[in-house]
Formats: C-alpha cells, sequence, structure tokens
C-alpha cells in the first residue's frame, strides 16, 4: 500500500470531503489541471479560465466572484497542482482495489501499464513471453508525463487560438470598414482629376474603373478570410476542449486515448490562416506634379527643435508624437527627431516634399498653432488639428496612415520624395507619390485653425 493510498483510506470522511473541494476545479467540477490562481484568491484550471474567457480582448472575470482582474502571464499554482495529483492517485488507488483490476490468471493487481498494448497487466503477465519485450511502467507514474505533453500542446494551441482571435478581429474590422475606404478613396481621386485638364477625362474613367474592381475582388478576399479564420477557430476552440476533457480523463483512459489525440492536435495546428494584405494600386495621374509645382515653396526647420525626439508605436490605436528626449530614453537623438517649420500659413495654396528613402515610422504633414504649443505630447488618435501621413512598421509589414481622423492607407510605401499640397481654402490636405505622380489620398473637410505649421517627424529603432 503506498503513503498515498494508507493516507487518504484513514482519512476522516468530513475532512476527506473538504480536501476534494479545495481540489475540485467550480467550473469543470473535476480535479485540478494547471491551476491558476486569479488575483482575487479563486482557482481554477487553466484551460477552463481560458474558455470561460470569452474575449480575448477584454479584462478576464473570475466566474465566481465577477471580479476583473488584468493578469495576463498565469502561473500555475504548484501548491493546488501538487494536491490535486494526491487526490488523482488517490483515485487510481481505489480504481485498482477493484475485482475488474484483478488479473485472472495469477490473482495480482494490475498495476503495469504496457505502452505497446495499451493495457494494464499485473507484474507477471509483464514478464511473460508476450510482454516482456515490450515497455512497460507503473500505472501511477504512466499518466503523468503524457498529462505534462497534453498541457502543453495546450498551450500552443491557445497561443494559436490568440492569434487567429486577433487575426479575425482584424479582418473583420477591414472587411466592415473596407467599401467605405473604397468609396473615400474614389472621391478623393475623382476630385484631383476634376482640377485637371478635361482631356484626361478618359484616364480618369479607367483609374476609376480599375479602382473599383481592385476594390471588389479585395472585399471577395477578406470576406473568404474572414471564413477561413472563423473556421479555424473552431477547430482550434473544439481541439483544446478535447485536450481538457482528455486531461481529465482516469489515468487509464488518458492511457489509451493519449496517441490518438496528440497526433490529431498536431494536425490542428497545421495551416493556420493568415489575414490578406490588402493593397490599392495608386495609378498614376498625367500632369499632376506639374500643376502641383506651380505652388512649391521651400521649406526650413527650427534649428531649436531639430533634436527634439518623435517616439512612435506600432498599434496605430494608440500612436504618439512626443518632444521630450526623456520620454523616449532609448533613441538615438541624431537619428530621432520632431521639427517644425519655419513659415506658418494662413490661406492659399502651398506645396512642398519631404524625402523619406526605403525608411518607416515616419510621419509629415501641418498642424494648428495651438497643437504645437499645447498637445504635442498627446495622442494622436482622434487628435484635432494634426494633419499627416505617417508610416510604421508591424511585424514585416509597413502601415501608412493618415490623421484627422486616423485612418489606415491600403496603397503602396512611397520609397521616394513624398509631396504635400495644402488647400487653405478647400480646407484639404493631399499627399502624393512625387516619383509615380499618384495620390496617396485627400484628408478632406479639415478644421482648420490658423496659423498651420509644417511638421515632420522620423525615429530610428
Amino acid at each position: 500500500m503506498t503513503c498515498c493510498s494508507f493516507f487518504f483510506r484513514n482519512m476522516d470522511s468530513g475532512f476527506l470531503q473538504a480536501f476534494q473541494r479545495i481540489v475540485t476545479c467550480s467550473i469543470c467540477m473535476n480535479y485540478f489541471v494547471d491551476p491558476v490562481t486569479l488575483d482575487c484568491g479563486h482557482t481554477f484550471c487553466r484551460p477552463c479560465f481560458y474558455l470561460n474567457w470569452q474575449d480575448m480582448q477584454v479584462l478576464a472575470q473570475c466566474s465566481k466572484c465577477r471580479k476583473t482582474t488584468q493578469q495576463r502571464n498565469l502561473r500555475t499554482n504548484t501548491n493546488s497542482k501538487n494536491l490535486a495529483s494526491l487526490a488523482r492517485k488517490a483515485s487510481l488507488q481505489q480504481c485498482l482495489r477493484s475485482k475488474e483490476q484483478m488479473c485472472e490468471i495469477h490473482r495480482q493487481t494490475k498495476k503495469m501499464f504496457c505502452e505497446v498494448d495499451k493495457s494494464l497487466l499485473c507484474l507477471l503477465c509483464s514478464n511473460s513471453q508476450e510482454h516482456r519485450d515490450h515497455r512497460h511502467c507503473s500505472i501511477e507514474r504512466a499518466a503523468e508525463e503524457p498529462r505534462e505533453k497534453l498541457l502543453k500542446k495546450m498551450q500552443s494551441l491557445w497561443e494559436k487560438a490568440c492569434e487567429n482571435h486577433r487575426n479575425l478581429n482584424m479582418e473583420t474590422t477591414r472587411a466592415r470598414c473596407w467599401k467605405d475606404y473604397v468609396s473615400l478613396r474614389l472621391e478623393a481621386i475623382r476630385a484631383a482629376y476634376q482640377k485637371m485638364p478635361v482631356f484626361l477625362h478618359e484616364e480618369a474613367q479607367h483609374n476609376l474603373e480599375m479602382l473599383k474592381k481592385k476594390g471588389k475582388d479585395i472585399f471577395c478576399q477578406l470576406t473568404e478570410s474572414k471564413a477561413k479564420i472563423v473556421h479555424k477557430r473552431g477547430m482550434l476552440r473544439g481541439m483544446y476542449e478535447e485536450l481538457k476533457e482528455m486531461c481529465h480523463k482516469p489515468d487509464m483512459e488518458l492511457l489509451q486515448g493519449f496517441g490518438d489525440i496528440l497526433h490529431r492536435s498536431e494536425s490542428a495546428l497545421l495551416h493556420m490562416p493568415q489575414p490578406v494584405n490588402p493593397e490599392l494600386s495608386a495609378e498614376p495621374i498625367t500632369g499632376l506634379m506639374d500643376r502641383l509645382n506651380q505652388f512649391r515653396v521651400a521649406i526650413t526647420l527650427h534649428h531649436e527643435e531639430v533634436n527634439s525626439c518623435l517616439f512612435l508605436c506600432g498599434d496605430l490605436g494608440s500612436l504618439c508624437v512626443g518632444c521630450h528626449h526623456q520620454d523616449a530614453p532609448h533613441i538615438n537623438a541624431p537619428e530621432s527627431f520632431l521639427a517644425w517649420g519655419a513659415q506658418t500659413f494662413t490661406s492659399g495654396k502651398y506645396y512642398w516634399e519631404a524625402y523619406v528613402g526605403d525608411s518607416w515610422n515616419w510621419a509629415f504633414g501641418v498642424c494648428n498653432e495651438y497643437w504645437k504649443d499645447n498637445n504635442h505630447n498627446g495622442n494622436i488618435h482622434g487628435e484635432e488639428g494634426l494633419f499627416l501621413l505617417g508610416c510604421v512598421k508591424n511585424d514585416i509589414h509597413c502601415t501608412l496612415f493618415t490623421t484627422s481622423p486616423l485612418m489606415l492607407q491600403y496603397v503602396p510605401r512611397p520609397t521616394s520624395p513624398v509631396g504635400l499640397f495644402l488647400d487653405y481654402e478647400a480646407r484639404t490636405v493631399s499627399f502624393v507619390d512625387v516619383n509615380h505622380s499618384s495620390l496617396i489620398y485627400t484628408i478632406p473637410n479639415c478644421s482648420f485653425s490658423p496659423p498651420l505649421r509644417p511638421v515632420f517627424c522620423y525615429i530610428h529603432f
């Protein structure tokens, strides 16, 4: 008789029930598997807590007291895990004492597990000619290693599920906003051609039709991609739930089904659908640069501002512009700066260019004077008085954006001079890819508050 068995057999029934409650998850009502304790003090199986956490983007909530938790990287509660392991061993010992687990030939308890036949044997049977060349181990030790392997596989599945969830949110947002984005782009290009000579009408119609067709094609790709990601979400969740159920199985059942479910879980991790990287072509507009160069001005920077720092966060929802070096201690000042133009504008039309090369993490445009004086450390999301085109790098992709309002631009990243055309009376700020003579975007209906001042910022990591 093992120490664990002796301990539980001689335990007072009331105390035993209390002990079992302590090591039982209130969600699945099984002994803990990889238990985690929230900051409210309640403990659950990690898989149960994850599956009960419906939206991975919001704060998790305790299913007992309903308090939210800000914990993200939950650590395994080792004490609860060890106690649950003891409880499972006691249940196993109780199972082994049943008549069904008695060898009919040798009248001994079946305590050895044959990894080849996936069967329980008594010690004498395991040494018989039929089984002597097979690999055996004690049933008490046999189940712990597979259970740990399943938990590791579940962690991989959960990480993939989180990645898939983020991709689904991204694709859902893109699909929902795509038609509006294409409409805005069509309107901007149509407005640009209205200021060009009449003989470009045929070119304008061609470019607009091309944009409409490409927009529809990409919308279909986004819809299809979203469907694939939703399907994968179901597969990953279903496999995760299967693994959770297997972890809660009695040791004998776990050992018999372990190999098959592990193989199927590995298959579930293959072929993860990736989100579409939508990109509309920016067709050249004949004569655009000739027209804009009529309003060209030379912009000089305030030298006292040129060593100020800019910091850009990859997440556009929290992209910030800052001016103080102490706010960005890891930035090399000679390669990172925010500078204001010496000129200010209160009326008229003006055009100038910024040389961005093949870089990213830059932004330039114009801002209202009050923004420069009061809000230069603020978040640009929803910020009024700041009209920028910027580029940030997320993972392997570079993303263009404009502000007022903050909006992604799904056109090729310019790797050459980028032009800015300010039309004060029309209340528009337009950005162009100079080498391709193409429109990147026009910010319409700008809330100008004079005077306006050029701004340029760049960061190098």
